[in-house]
């Protein structure tokens, strides 16, 4: 199938956005422009949208599509924007890469298609499910490979899909092993893989830029702390990247182990970013004392976030 000409190579730091919520539960929009605001102006190359950091699992579909037009609106060309459309249906999932690409979107992510534990696809189902998405939008498409989809993916099955599937041609690995599998990847698929990235709030980043990642998808809370490490190491100083990211690795590693997809929120509400960090239920708010922990910690690398709104 024949690759979309594409002239930009995305690279960097694209956290995954939360939802913003009031504290009813509802979409909070002025909240979610200043949670976006913030993102950029801690420096951010880009922003992914809906993923699943985003609560994209307790979203109506007519909620999916305010966010999206709020937050391409909102974005207005700055940075680029990655929109999650995850979705089993080949169809529906083809359609929302569509909707999309036609918002402004410079990319889409998209998990393998799978339903709750036991429902998976062998790879032939999901050849044909990347292919249909491809033939329906004219932008990269970014394969999340995450446990979470109970899927395997093996590097030579995503380096064919992007060596024959047009548009396929970004991959966040977030998997057990994941350098060896990005190193690969990278062997197998050569020029196709225009972008191998790291994911998994970047709790293997050193060790997946070492493999030859190009791109980290994080959390939202401390973009500025990632760009420390990333910067480095695109400068070519690998042991100054090594001594920021263990800096910063305490807090990387309580997000990653402990305060999940509400860290983000609860850090910008503690900076005045955001009014709210509600998650949406039956998800669960963060106990107090993890808080405390989250807090202690960020407090004493003086992120941007707890700084933005003073």
């Amino acid at each position: 199938m024949t690759r979309t000409p594409s002239p930009i190579v995305y690279r960097g730091v694209f956290p995954v956005a939360p939802t913003i919520f009031d504290a009813r539960g509802g979409l909070d929009l002025d909240g979610q422009r200043r949670c976006i605001d913030f993102m950029i102006d801690a420096g951010s190359h880009g922003i992914c949208i809906l993923a699943n950091f985003s609560e994209q699992f307790v979203l109506s579909d007519d909620e999916r599509n305010v966010l999206m037009k709020t937050v391409l609106e909102h974005v207005d060309g700055r940075v680029p924007v990655i929109v999650t459309t995850t979705h089993f249906s080949s169809r529906l999932c083809a359609e929302r890469s569509r909707a999309a690409q036609d918002a402004g979107a410079a990319m889409v992510m998209v998990m393998p298609p799978y339903h709750g534990a036991t429902i998976r696809v062998p790879e032939r189902g999901i050849y044909e499910f990347f292919a249909t998405v491809s033939d329906a939008i004219d932008i990269p498409i970014m394969i999340q490979d995450a446990p979470v989809s109970g899927t395997t993916l093996s590097a030579p099955f995503l380096a064919r899909m992007a060596r024959e599937i047009g548009n396929v041609s970004y991959f966040k690995i977030e998997v057990p092993q994941a350098a060896a599998k990005l190193r690969e990847l990278i062997e197998l698929g050569g020029d196709a893989i225009v972008g191998p990235w790291d994911g998994e709030e970047a709790i293997t980043l050193m060790a997946d830029l070492e493999a030859g990642a190009t791109g980290a998808m994080t959390g939202a809370g401390f973009p500025d702390g990632i760009r420390q490490i990333l910067d480095a190491w695109q400068a070519g100083d690998a042991e100054l990247a090594a001594q920021r990211y263990q800096q910063w690795l305490p807090l990387i590693n309580y997000e990653n182990r402990q305060g999940w997809l509400a860290t983000s929120k609860v850090l910008m509400q503690a900076g005045g970013v955001i009014a709210s960090d509600a998650v949406r239920h039956p998800l669960q708010p963060m106990h107090p004392a993890t808080r405390e922990g989250l807090l202690k910690i960020a407090r004493r690398l003086d992120p941007l976030v707890l700084r933005w709104a003073r």
